[in-house]
């Protein structure tokens, strides 16, 4: 009898060596990134309090060899850990990531769709969609912003509006 007689459909399948090495080289670069974030950062990755003491133990490691055994760790801690949650939220982190980029477009077209014609409906449709947001500092910055983008000048008021919106949209996607 072989080992591969051994496996059913509803089993999972055979990796080889070569796979599970990949996958755990894998986790240890996710780990790596982690390492390389600020404490603010890490504080809006969802992981468990094991990997949260382990890359502030690697904050404090100085030596190359005993911080490349330290990722080896990490990696290891990482198994447990939800990866594709945790590479989901370091994207967002990531400015050239694509995900980031399209938040940042999304976000500047609410913007621009709140300065434009249709703007006051607009407004209204954000704000039942975003009940958090502070109404009157939105409206009061819209205002300001179209009056600024009628007179040509500088674009102040819109990096204000701007950056309210993706503080909304951080606190709904939990990275406030």
């Amino acid at each position: 009898m072989t080992d591969f007689e051994h496996y059913d459909d509803n089993e999972e399948e055979y990796k080889s060596k070569t796979q599970v090495k990949r996958e755990m080289e894998a986790l240890q670069d996710l780990g790596e990134k982690l390492t390389n974030l600020s404490a603010g950062q890490r504080k809006k990755v969802p992981m468990s309090d094991t990997l949260r003491a382990a890359l502030e133990e690697a904050d404090r490691i100085k030596q190359w060899g005993a911080k490349r055994r330290h990722l080896q760790y990490i990696g290891k801690v990482m198994r447990t850990e939800d990866a594709d949650a945790i590479a989901a939220r370091l994207e967002l982190f990531d400015s050239t990531s694509a995900a980031n980029n399209k938040r940042f477009h999304q976000l500047e077209a609410t913007r621009d769709a709140l300065i434009g014609e249709n703007g006051k409906s607009i407004l209204d449709q954000y704000i039942q969609a975003n009940p958090s947001v502070d109404i009157q500092q939105l409206r009061s910055l819209v205002r300001m912003a179209t009056k600024e983008a009628e007179q040509g000048k500088a674009t102040t008021q819109r990096k204000k509006l701007f950056k309210l919106l993706r503080e909304v949209q951080d606190a709904q996607l939990g990275l406030l």
